[in-house]
């Protein structure tokens, strides 16, 4: 008896069906299939040239060649019908084809060439899926081939998500089409900007202080002393002098009596650089004591090396970007934020690195002082910039990198070529050690268009087989957006990064080479192009959140 008679199991469908439902073809075979049966072949028992066998076997030794008794030849020519088509319609056949095996979830940012299935990407859902050990990227790409547009194309779509991002230093100016598209300001510091952020802002932890018991006090102050000792040291370094043990006992006392945290946890004091040369180069006499020092002299003497580091930020092309106080509040609402170091060109690598190495202490210890529980992407564009400042720069990306799962971080590193990270410092150097090592702490690479040189110094740091070396001198060279998606060391995965004609528009690199008819020299732009971020109309695709008539939101305001 049936217990589900309204139940019927679906009729198999034949070849000829699905040719029709899939593709453009009748189902009419070409040749129809032979309704013979293939005759048996007839044991003679004689050998080439008419002699009768002695010894006669007795069976086959693969058995009666007959049909319905095991083994017997077919003639697929003869016996299968046979169907004429081009491999688009034949195609249809196979409908569902093996995926690449990354979940669809997250950010649609292209597809796979070797499946056709849409690509997504959510690295935090892929440590959670124990895919990867930690949602860390690294992209590497030559000038061109889309590097910028496949980062930017990431952090809007992960907007979608609750995910948002901070580009700690866009040292190009590239991502600031994409917050004015979305009504965001960026925050511009250098030449001409009334923008200035103090190296050692306190951010959150000032308005939080007296919340907080005793206990968490002690552990925010120890912290964020120790975070503002390795910024000083770090860029004492880049001037050229190797700060010491006892360089970074002083600074540390220093930091925690000008923050106020010796007299009685009342508030705390905001503090600058010039604040901590000025203690340096006039110390009183309770602080050589309590240091242990024999006498004022000696106290001077030993930190002359690191106070006139430290005055070269006060007084060389970094003046007055750093060592002043904050004077703008950033909007933790915005999906996106970012510090424009653009105008800082002129001022050489140095100053940028510097910059960078500012920002990137900065940003951190805000980030960590947010509790809203969400995962941000933090963009380091260029990040050997700021590495070749010392060891100590080096170690501080390093911390950033290890810590990225507990501080619900997305670090994401943008570079040329692996031979960046060996500029660091000297060869066989312990910064090029620690340089090196980052890529292990990138559980995901981006790998765009390379030459053949540099496809080679990728083969040999990554350890690509010799397929994925082609793919990314050769398939990954033919057009822009095109990278070997390498998730640890699963096979890589052939990704064509898709954007939307709003997308292109503002993701535009190459806008400042473009000169229109308004830019001709005797107009009043002066012959100077301009970069236009095209609003979304209807029917040029997906619109950019927040780029639809919202109130403006300023990522930065004046206090």
């Amino acid at each position: 008896m049936r217990l589900f008679p309204s139940r019927r199991r679906p009729q198999p469908r034949s070849t000829g069906e699905l040719l029709s439902q899939f593709t453009d073809l009748d189902g009419i075979p070409i040749t129809p299939p032979s309704t013979e049966h293939d005759q048996p072949i007839e044991q003679t028992g004689r050998r080439s040239g008419g002699r009768q066998r002695v010894n006669q076997a007795t069976a086959p030794l693969q058995g009666p060649r007959e049909p319905g008794r095991g083994w017997a030849a077919v003639d697929a020519s003869r016996r299968a019908p046979v169907y004429r088509a081009t491999t688009a319609e034949v195609g249809g056949l196979f409908p569902l084809l093996a995926s690449n095996g990354v979940p669809a979830i997250g950010a649609r940012l292209g597809y796979d060439t070797q499946s056709g299935g849409a690509f997504y990407v959510h690295p935090t859902e892929w440590v959670l899926r124990q895919m990867v050990t930690n949602p860390n990227m690294v992209v590497f790409g030559e000038p061109g081939r889309g590097k910028s547009s496949t980062v930017v194309a990431l952090m809007l779509r992960m907007m979608l998500f609750g995910v948002r991002s901070l580009i700690s230093g866009d040292v190009k100016g590239e991502y600031t089409p994409l917050l004015r598209s979305l009504g965001i300001t960026p925050i511009a510091l250098g030449r001409g900007s009334p923008h200035r952020l103090n190296a050692l802002d306190l951010g959150p932890i000032r308005t939080r202080w007296t919340d907080w018991g005793v206990e968490r006090q002690r552990e925010e102050l120890t912290g964020i002393t120790a975070r503002w000792t390795r910024l000083l040291t770090a860029l004492a370094e880049a001037q050229g002098y190797d700060p010491t043990v006892t360089d970074e006992l002083v600074l540390s006392t220093v930091l925690t009596r000008l923050v106020g945290a010796t007299d009685g946890y009342t508030e705390l004091r905001p503090i600058t650089i010039p604040q901590v040369v000025a203690q340096l180069a006039a110390p009183g006499d309770d602080l050589w004591r309590e240091l242990r020092f024999a006498d004022r002299r000696q106290f001077l003497d030993h930190t002359r090396q690191i106070t006139d580091a430290l005055s070269n930020l006060v007084v060389g092309p970094l003046a007055g970007l750093f060592d002043e106080p904050t004077n703008f509040d950033l909007d933790w609402d915005a999906p996106v934020q970012s510090m424009d170091l653009s105008l800082l060109r002129s001022r050489g690598d140095q100053a940028i690195a510097v910059a960078l190495t500012c920002l990137g202490s900065w940003s951190s210890m805000i980030t960590d002082l947010q509790d809203d529980g969400d995962v941000r992407i933090v963009v380091r564009d260029e990040v050997w910039r700021q590495m070749r400042l010392g060891l100590r720069a080096v170690q501080a990306v390093d911390s950033d990198l290890r810590l990225s799962r507990a501080e619900r971080k997305i670090q994401l590193l943008v570079m040329h070529k692996p031979s960046d990270l060996l500029s660091v410092g000297a060869a066989g150097s312990q910064e090029v050690s620690i340089a090196k090592d980052l890529l292990a702490l990138c559980s995901t690479r981006i790998l765009l268009g390379q030459s053949t040189r540099v496809g080679d110094e990728l083969a040999d740091e990554l350890g690509l087989s010799e397929r994925e070396q082609a793919v990314i001198t050769g398939w990954a060279m033919e057009g822009q957006g095109r990278a070997l998606w390498k998730l640890e060391n699963r096979p890589g995965m052939k990704i064509q990064t898709v954007l939307s004609a709003t997308e292109r528009a503002i993701f535009d690199t190459n806008a400042g080479l473009r000169a229109t008819a308004h830019d001709q020299p005797g107009t009043p732009t002066g012959g100077r192009p301009r970069l236009v971020a095209v609003p979304a109309t209807a029917g040029s695709g997906p619109a950019v959140a927040g780029a639809g008539g919202d109130p403006a939101r300023r990522n930065g305001t004046h206090r």
